[in-house]
């Protein structure tokens, strides 16, 4: 079992930033990849960005690059996505999530999820 509690959301203006936090528990997370994912009303779930715990390989939606930034704390056992230059379209509730799998950026490769955080950029 992997447990993720996630962190950091909430309302910003446009052209602003906010970083989401993701503490991680549980047995071998290590091996997982971890993943951002958002979410906006009557849309599909998307990844935002996957990092490969232990080798620290990292991906990022096309929509986001240079923009936000996907690391992890080892020492914390927290993942976070750093996120910079908000647009509108970024509004969305970011859900954590673990992965037994890389390379497969969709949202049914995701075994465990978090409860999800808003984020709200304003125009």
């Amino acid at each position: 079992q992997v447990q993720l509690v996630e962190s950091g959301g909430g309302l910003v203006q446009a052209g602003g930033s906010l970083r989401l936090s993701c503490a991680v528990s549980g047995r071998t997370f290590s091996t997982y990849t971890m993943g951002w994912f958002r979410q906006a009303p009557g849309k599909e779930r998307e990844i935002v960005a996957a990092i490969r715990w232990s080798f620290g390989t990292t991906y990022h939606t096309d929509s986001v690059k240079g923009r936000f930034t996907i690391n992890r704390d080892n020492a914390k056992n927290t993942v976070y996505l750093q996120m910079n230059s908000l647009i509108p379209e970024d509004t969305a509730v970011y859900y954590c999530a673990a992965s037994l799998y890389w390379g497969r950026p969709y949202a049914g490769a995701y075994r465990y999820w978090g409860q999800g955080t808003q984020v709200t950029v304003s125009s």
